[in-house]
């Protein structure tokens, strides 16, 4: 973790570049950002765009150095990496962060179909309601950047069609391990797995695993339609991603910066949704191709009434996410 001196050296390297002619920007300071997702997936885009934002506000005077693939670890590793600062800046899945920092506010998202579509959520992450989520992370020594939507999720098998509700009862299912979605999951009939994301592969080959809830993006990414042969498209809630800043190195960069990285944030949110907007769309014909069969469920509805009462309890739980609910439903 950096110490306040390396931090202050930091800032003043920050403010001589910004003050130099572009000889010397080529010294520009370096700032890390940790993800785990593939190069393909919505998330390394999400990076790509920030870097690419701040690019444009600050020609040559920050250099985002963009860390894939879980090259420094998975969503929680890199999350606790940027709240310690051993990582300026972290792209991590939104239901990371209630489970590394105790805010629950970012649980509103993920309220099942709370969230029509891409465009609903663009709207949502762009809104005074979606800044005040982001805002919520100062608590936790973060400062949230930028949110958006990496892949709508659905439901992928191993074997059995999933076309009624009633075909989800006793399914093994690999969640992320937090209480939001292991009362969603329990509520459908599954059998809820909480697994790490990097063994759900073989898992799900060697049947510890029947099913995942997951995007499209992430299914081609980590070639999960080798092992998953039935999707079942459900859109229950979007798979929101943040990118953070550790507070304190923030907090000491010059106010110009801090400026360029927010407004680089806002940037990168509609070219990102744009782009899992038309993968989703896509690499469903790309994986039909592969040999996974696509399937509707045909009581959708049901599903949905099924789980509406999970908006109204978890509502009650912060003032936040209820303002939040009332937004989204009236938007």
């Amino acid at each position: 973790m950096l110490n306040r001196r390396q931090m202050m050296a930091m800032s003043g390297s920050m403010a001589v570049a910004l003050a130099a002619p572009s000889i010397v920007r080529a010294n520009a300071m370096k700032l890390m950002l940790a993800h785990a997702t593939a190069e393909s997936h919505p998330g390394h885009i999400f990076a790509l765009e920030f870097q690419k934002a701040m690019e444009a506000l600050l020609p040559g005077a920050v250099n985002i150095q963009i860390f894939p693939n879980r090259q420094l670890g998975d969503d929680k590793q890199n999350l606790e990496s940027t709240v310690a600062g051993t990582v300026q800046l972290s792209m991590v899945s939104g239901v990371i962060f209630p489970l590394v920092t105790g805010r629950e506010a970012l649980n509103a998202y993920q309220l099942p179909f709370l969230i029509r579509d891409y465009d609903h959520m663009e709207k949502m992450a762009k809104s005074e309601v979606g800044a005040k989520l982001l805002a919520d992370l100062d608590e936790a020594g973060l400062v949230g950047l930028s949110t958006v939507d990496i892949g709508q999720r659905h439901f992928l098998s191993t074997k059995k069609a999933v076309t009624t509700t009633a075909d989800f009862a006793g399914l093994k299912t690999r969640i992320v391990p937090v209480p939001l979605h292991k009362e969603i999951w329990e509520k459908i009939g599954t059998a809820p797995v909480g697994l790490p994301y990097g063994e759900v592969y073989g898992a799900m080959e060697t049947g510890v695993l029947d099913a995942l809830e997951t995007n499209i993006s992430s299914i081609i990414g980590e070639n999960l339609w080798e092992v998953g042969k039935q999707m079942t498209l459900t859109g229950h809630y979007p798979w929101h991603a943040i990118i953070s800043a550790n507070k304190m190195i923030f907090d000491t960069l010059p106010a110009e910066v801090q400026a360029a990285m927010r407004q680089a944030g806002t940037d990168a949110i509609g070219p990102t949704i744009a782009y899992a907007k038309e993968q989703d769309a896509t690499g469903r014909e790309a994986l039909q191709a592969k040999g996974l069969e696509i399937h509707e469920l045909s009581d959708l509805d049901k599903l949905r009434g099924d789980l509406a009462p999970i908006l109204s309890e978890w509502s009650a739980k912060s003032p936040l996410i209820d303002e939040f609910v009332k937004a989204a439903q009236a938007a």
